[in-house]
């Protein structure tokens, strides 16, 4: 069964050497296809409690402006166009049992934003005194490496919950994308298997499976994988950070007819522990509070993992070293 964990994974490179950047890279190709399991260090996770609300301030500063599907007017700056349409949402096999059965959605058409919120556009927010510091330090004290190398301008903010997500989004006059978004941004409409369709994840196409606190094992500037974009033109929709979405995390959301409550989510909870379903949700513990969706895959995580299916789940408090965002409208 797959790792579902988004702070940790098996990853595909064992046998990086610590000492040597270039054999990291080229064992990185080779390993790609040929993955050696390592252990999970759920030492990782920070878990911070949420802190007071905070007002909502203006836009935040973004690249080229980017228009529609079909050529028509410019749209937010930053921001890429997803049609309308009926899409499949899930899987009818393999992944774990949360991704199944395969559904269709119709969505509205909505924008993304082509990258992940970086460092540089998330601080400006914390400039304005809306938005909350993200984790600084949690790398470090974490082994996983420098601080630096996760704070680099371009490469995308860490350490913030779903909480701070939401308020950059709010005061960007935007939101957080919900999970069908998400995957209806990754898949299109022709049911492909990863955001850039259907061959297996390679160095050129994500950033992915790297080993925490080894040589070069840290995110990557945004937008750096343009042969991994989506079919709507968006870079890093899989690899580099998880992703927050709107969503509660529901275990039976594609069995239902309409979304669940947190009520009605912890009672399926309950039921799953109850009938010891454990791998119903991955290898993540099944919840014992409603949690938000993370979608997308990290730099840590296995080539499998990255898939357009794949659900993890965290409490919005959670801070995490893997984890991001981006915003929708």
């Amino acid at each position: 069964m797959p790792a579902r964990f988004a702070g940790f994974s098996a990853s595909p490179l064992g046998a990086v050497n610590r000492c040597s950047r270039v054999a990291y890279w080229v064992l990185l190709a080779f390993t790609a296809c040929h993955p050696v399991s390592a252990p999970p260090e759920a030492s990782l996770i920070e878990d911070m409690a949420t802190g007071d609300a905070l007002p909502f301030g203006s836009e935040r500063e973004t690249p080229d402006a980017a228009k529609t599907a079909d050529g028509g007017e410019a749209g937010p700056e930053g921001m890429l166009f997803v049609p309308a349409g009926t899409f499949t949402m899930g899987a009818e096999s393999g992944g774990e049992e949360d991704e199944r059965p395969a559904h269709p959605v119709t969505l509205e058409g909505f924008w993304l934003d082509r990258t992940p919120v970086t460092n540089d556009a998330y601080r400006v927010c914390v400039a304005e005194k809306v938005c909350r510091e993200g984790d600084r330090t949690i790398a470090s004290r974490r082994d996983a490496g420098s601080d630096a190398d996760f704070l680099a301008a371009r490469h995308p903010i860490v350490g913030v919950s779903w909480d701070d997500a939401k308020t950059f989004c709010s005061w960007a006059g935007k939101r957080l994308p919900r999970e069908a978004e998400y995957e209806r941004a990754m898949r299109g409409d022709d049911h492909r298997k990863y955001a850039w369709g259907d061959d297996p994840p390679s160095a050129t196409t994500a950033t992915f499976g790297r080993v925490i606190g080894w040589v070069g094992a840290t995110t990557d500037e945004v937008g750096t994988h343009p042969a991994g974009r989506g079919p709507y033109g968006h870079d890093d929709l899989a690899g580099n950070v998880w992703e927050w979405c709107d969503d509660y995390y529901d275990p039976y959301a594609y069995r239902r007819t309409a979304p669940a409550t947190c009520a009605e989510i912890m009672a399926t909870q309950d039921d799953l522990r109850a009938r010891n379903l454990q791998g119903f949700t991955g290898s993540n513990p099944i919840p014992h509070e409603c949690e938000r969706v993370l979608r997308g895959g990290g730099f840590n995580y296995e080539a499998a993992g990255l898939r357009v299916t794949n659900r993890v789940h965290h409490p919005a408090r959670y801070r995490m070293l893997m984890a991001g965002f981006r915003c929708a409208k």
